[in-house]
Protein backbone atom coordinates (compact mmCIF):
# COMPACT_ATOMS: atom_id res chain seq x y z
CA UNK A 1 0.00 0.00 0.00
CA UNK A 2 1.53 3.31 -1.02
CA UNK A 3 -1.32 5.64 -0.16
CA UNK A 4 -2.91 6.44 3.13
CA UNK A 5 -5.78 4.01 3.85
CA UNK A 6 -8.19 6.67 2.56
CA UNK A 7 -6.46 8.57 -0.27
CA UNK A 8 -9.43 10.95 -0.46
CA UNK A 9 -8.52 12.47 2.90
CA UNK A 10 -7.34 16.02 2.58
CA UNK A 11 -5.78 18.20 5.21
CA UNK A 12 -6.60 21.90 5.09
CA UNK A 13 -4.15 24.52 6.33
CA UNK A 14 -6.04 26.32 9.10
CA UNK A 15 -4.43 29.69 8.27
CA UNK A 16 -4.62 29.73 4.48
CA UNK A 17 -7.33 27.18 3.79
CA UNK A 18 -5.00 25.55 1.24
CA UNK A 19 -5.82 21.88 0.70
CA UNK A 20 -3.10 19.20 0.90
CA UNK A 21 -3.61 15.51 0.08
CA UNK A 22 -2.35 13.06 2.66
CA UNK A 23 0.16 10.66 1.12
CA UNK A 24 1.65 7.44 2.46
CA UNK A 25 5.44 7.49 2.49
CA UNK A 26 7.98 4.74 3.05
CA UNK A 27 11.40 5.73 4.38
CA UNK A 28 14.42 3.48 4.94
CA UNK A 29 16.83 4.14 7.80
CA UNK A 30 20.38 2.85 8.13
CA UNK A 31 23.46 3.36 10.28
CA UNK A 32 26.87 1.68 10.46
CA UNK A 33 28.92 4.22 12.42
CA UNK A 34 28.76 5.26 16.06
CA UNK A 35 25.73 4.49 18.20
CA UNK A 36 23.75 2.82 15.43
CA UNK A 37 20.54 2.08 17.32
CA UNK A 38 20.50 5.53 18.94
CA UNK A 39 20.84 7.12 15.50
CA UNK A 40 17.91 5.10 14.14
CA UNK A 41 15.78 5.96 17.18
CA UNK A 42 16.72 9.61 16.80
CA UNK A 43 15.59 9.52 13.18
CA UNK A 44 12.23 7.97 14.15
CA UNK A 45 11.76 10.61 16.87
CA UNK A 46 12.74 13.44 14.51
CA UNK A 47 10.33 12.25 11.84
CA UNK A 48 7.55 11.95 14.43
CA UNK A 49 8.30 15.53 15.58
CA UNK A 50 8.00 16.91 12.04
CA UNK A 51 4.91 19.06 11.44
CA UNK A 52 2.50 17.52 8.91
CA UNK A 53 4.10 14.07 9.32
CA UNK A 54 2.37 11.22 11.14
CA UNK A 55 4.55 8.15 11.71
CA UNK A 56 2.22 5.13 11.58
CA UNK A 57 4.60 2.16 11.88
CA UNK A 58 8.24 1.24 12.40
CA UNK A 59 9.69 -2.11 11.39
CA UNK A 60 11.90 -4.38 13.41
CA UNK A 61 15.62 -3.68 13.36
CA UNK A 62 17.74 -5.69 10.94
CA UNK A 63 21.50 -6.10 10.95
CA UNK A 64 22.80 -6.19 7.42
CA UNK A 65 26.07 -6.63 5.66
CA UNK A 66 27.15 -3.47 3.81
CA UNK A 67 26.35 -3.46 0.09
CA UNK A 68 28.94 -1.96 -2.24
CA UNK A 69 30.76 -0.37 0.71
CA UNK A 70 34.52 0.08 1.09
CA UNK A 71 36.46 -2.88 2.53
CA UNK A 72 36.35 -3.03 6.32
CA UNK A 73 32.96 -1.31 6.65
CA UNK A 74 30.93 -2.37 9.68
CA UNK A 75 27.47 -3.93 9.43
CA UNK A 76 24.44 -1.68 9.23
CA UNK A 77 21.37 -1.53 11.39
CA UNK A 78 18.37 -0.91 9.14
CA UNK A 79 14.66 -0.28 9.57
CA UNK A 80 11.72 1.03 7.58
CA UNK A 81 9.29 3.73 8.68
CA UNK A 82 5.76 4.21 7.33
CA UNK A 83 4.23 7.62 7.63
CA UNK A 84 1.43 9.77 6.33
CA UNK A 85 2.22 13.32 5.32
CA UNK A 86 0.85 16.37 3.60
CA UNK A 87 4.36 17.62 2.87
CA UNK A 88 5.53 17.76 -0.74
CA UNK A 89 8.12 15.09 -1.51
CA UNK A 90 10.87 17.69 -1.92
CA UNK A 91 10.15 19.12 1.54
CA UNK A 92 10.15 15.63 3.04
CA UNK A 93 13.54 15.02 1.40
CA UNK A 94 14.84 18.29 2.85
CA UNK A 95 13.70 17.10 6.27
CA UNK A 96 15.39 13.71 5.80
CA UNK A 97 18.67 15.42 4.88
CA UNK A 98 18.39 17.75 7.89
CA UNK A 99 17.89 14.74 10.18
CA UNK A 100 20.99 13.09 8.69
CA UNK A 101 22.95 16.29 9.27
CA UNK A 102 21.75 16.47 12.89
CA UNK A 103 23.35 13.06 13.42
CA UNK A 104 26.66 14.20 11.92
CA UNK A 105 26.24 12.48 8.57
CA UNK A 106 29.27 13.14 6.41
CA UNK A 107 29.16 12.83 2.64
CA UNK A 108 32.64 11.89 1.44
CA UNK A 109 33.25 11.40 -2.26
CA UNK A 110 33.73 7.65 -1.73
CA UNK A 111 30.56 5.83 -2.80
CA UNK A 112 28.68 3.95 -0.05
CA UNK A 113 31.08 5.13 2.64
CA UNK A 114 30.15 4.32 6.26
CA UNK A 115 27.63 6.72 7.78
CA UNK A 116 26.12 7.64 11.10
CA UNK A 117 22.65 7.87 9.57
CA UNK A 118 20.99 7.38 6.23
CA UNK A 119 17.35 8.43 5.71
CA UNK A 120 16.12 7.46 2.22
CA UNK A 121 12.75 8.24 0.70
CA UNK A 122 11.56 5.05 -0.97
CA UNK A 123 8.00 6.01 -1.90
CA UNK A 124 5.93 9.15 -1.39
CA UNK A 125 2.39 8.35 -2.49
CA UNK A 126 2.32 7.87 -6.23
CA UNK A 127 4.86 10.66 -6.81
CA UNK A 128 7.50 10.05 -9.45
CA UNK A 129 10.62 12.10 -9.88
CA UNK A 130 13.96 11.62 -11.59
CA UNK A 131 15.64 14.99 -11.27
CA UNK A 132 19.11 15.56 -9.83
CA UNK A 133 17.74 16.17 -6.33
CA UNK A 134 14.93 13.65 -5.94
CA UNK A 135 14.39 10.15 -7.33
CA UNK A 136 11.02 8.52 -6.62
CA UNK A 137 10.35 5.73 -6.27
CA UNK A 138 13.87 5.06 -5.00
CA UNK A 139 15.72 3.64 -8.01
CA UNK A 140 17.56 0.86 -6.14
CA UNK A 141 14.91 -0.15 -3.59
CA UNK A 142 13.88 -3.15 -5.71
CA UNK A 143 17.40 -4.59 -5.33
CA UNK A 144 17.83 -4.05 -1.59
CA UNK A 145 16.75 -6.78 0.80
CA UNK A 146 17.50 -4.41 3.70
CA UNK A 147 14.65 -2.20 2.43
CA UNK A 148 12.27 -4.85 1.08
CA UNK A 149 12.33 -7.22 4.08
CA UNK A 150 11.41 -4.72 6.81
CA UNK A 151 8.86 -3.07 4.49
CA UNK A 152 7.30 -6.46 3.75
CA UNK A 153 7.10 -7.15 7.51
CA UNK A 154 4.98 -4.02 7.92
CA UNK A 155 2.94 -4.31 4.72
CA UNK A 156 2.91 -7.78 3.17
CA UNK A 157 0.74 -6.51 0.30
CA UNK A 158 2.90 -3.45 -0.44
CA UNK A 159 3.70 -2.54 -4.03
CA UNK A 160 6.77 -0.63 -5.14
CA UNK A 161 5.52 1.59 -7.98
CA UNK A 162 6.96 0.73 -11.39
CA UNK A 163 8.57 -2.43 -9.94
CA UNK A 164 5.83 -4.67 -8.52
CA UNK A 165 4.73 -6.33 -5.30
CA UNK A 166 7.34 -6.13 -2.56
CA UNK A 167 6.79 -9.83 -1.76
CA UNK A 168 7.80 -10.80 -5.30
CA UNK A 169 10.75 -8.41 -5.37
CA UNK A 170 11.94 -9.82 -2.06
CA UNK A 171 11.91 -13.30 -3.57
CA UNK A 172 14.27 -12.09 -6.30
CA UNK A 173 17.01 -10.69 -4.02
CA UNK A 174 19.64 -12.33 -1.82
CA UNK A 175 18.49 -12.10 1.80
CA UNK A 176 21.53 -13.91 3.22
CA UNK A 177 23.13 -10.85 4.80
CA UNK A 178 19.89 -9.53 6.35
CA UNK A 179 19.11 -10.73 9.88
CA UNK A 180 16.33 -9.59 12.22
CA UNK A 181 17.68 -8.43 15.59
CA UNK A 182 14.98 -9.49 18.05
CA UNK A 183 17.07 -7.95 20.85
CA UNK A 184 16.81 -4.45 19.36
CA UNK A 185 13.65 -2.37 18.99
CA UNK A 186 12.72 1.12 17.93
CA UNK A 187 10.06 2.86 19.98
CA UNK A 188 7.18 4.74 18.42
CA UNK A 189 5.15 6.99 20.69
CA UNK A 190 1.72 7.29 19.04
CA UNK A 191 0.28 9.29 21.94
Amino acid sequence: MTETPNPNLIDADTLTGEMHPIRRAVLALGSNLGERLASLQGAVNSLADTPDVWVTAVSGVYETEPVGAPAGSDNFLNAVVLLDTTLPASTLLDRALAIEDAFDRERPSEKNAPRTLDVDLIVVGDRRSSDDFLHLPHPRARERAFVLKPWHDLEPDAVLPDAGPVAELLGDVDQGGVKLRDDLTLELDLA
